[in-house]
């Protein structure tokens, strides 16, 4: 695969905001140090997104020390929020999933229901060993993942985008092109593969830490969020639907569980070390 390095890490400290670049990373069981350790919940518990609230995409939570974060947004004076302290807990909903979560404090609750003109509140996973497990129909016993989607990390690659891009602009709309590769909120961009080579992989090494290749991801309306102004286009799903449909979704990036913790660091190189058998999902 040629000489194929790590060129950025992102992680997303609340869930739909926007990502913080590392140069590197401690890779945790459930995901990147730092990763979607928060999100928003509605009245009703269920975990609010960009799917429904695109003005999400310009909010920002700096990392802290200890895993606390800086909230900041446009109009809205920066606030501190520590990690909130157990045993009390509330019921977040992640797609359909009850997970336990400690509330933060009032003020983290009323900046961001100011912030979205919405009642919502901030929300911690205090211990992401034992409240979530990944979906069963592609985990192995015992794994688990923090507010993500679905799966500890996503991985993408700079030449699939290039190859994305290119389709985008011979299609019906390609006045939404080129796209930015935050439109995907990956964990880990890999540069120097071939275009769609991540189709094919089973197992892969960053650096020193190895990964199991779960998935390809499925994709929805966020990827169709610019992330720097919280409009709405038609592409990449689009495009997707026309020449990435895999069983029922439209595919872009593959999902990652971690086969043990370590450190990546932009530039390490990536290795295949086991490929997909030829039918396989």
């Amino acid at each position: 695969m040629g000489h194929a390095h790590l060129q950025s890490i992102h992680v997303h400290p609340v869930k739909a905001f926007r990502a913080v670049a590392l140069r590197t990373a401690s890779v945790e069981p459930w995901g990147l140090a730092g990763d979607r350790r928060w999100a928003l919940i509605d009245d009703g518990g269920k975990v609010v997104t960009q799917r429904e609230y695109p003005r999400l995409a310009l909010a920002a939570a700096g990392l802290l020390p200890g895993g606390g974060i800086v909230l900041s947004g446009p109009g809205q004076r920066p606030l501190t929020v520590p990690v909130p302290l157990p045993p009390a807990t509330v019921t977040a909903d992640v797609f359909g999933t009850k997970v336990d979560a400690v509330p933060a404090s009032d003020a983290a609750h009323a900046w961001c229901a100011e912030y979205l003109g919405r009642a919502v509140r901030l929300v911690h996973m205090d211990d992401p060993a034992t409240r979530r497990p990944v979906d069963p129909a592609y985990a192995r016993p015992g794994e688990t993942v923090s507010f993500a989607d679905g799966y500890p990390l996503l991985v993408t690659t700079s030449a699939s985008l290039d190859a994305l891009n290119s389709l985008i602009a011979q299609g019906d709309h390609a006045e939404d092109g080129p796209l930015t590769m935050d439109r995907f909120r990956p964990s880990l961009v890999v540069a120097g593969t071939a275009p769609w080579e991540e189709d094919g992989w089973s197992r892969i090494a960053v650096g020193e830490v190895a990964f199991r290749v779960a998935k390809p991801c499925g994709r929805c309306v966020v990827t169709t969020t610019d992330q720097d102004t919280a409009a709405r286009g038609r592409e990449p799903l689009h495009t997707l639907a026309r020449h990435r449909r895999r069983n029922g979704r439209l595919v872009f990036g593959q999902n990652l569980v971690p086969l043990a913790p370590g450190t990546v660091r932009t530039g390490d190189p990536v290795r295949v070390l086991e490929r997909r058998q030829e039918n396989a999902p």
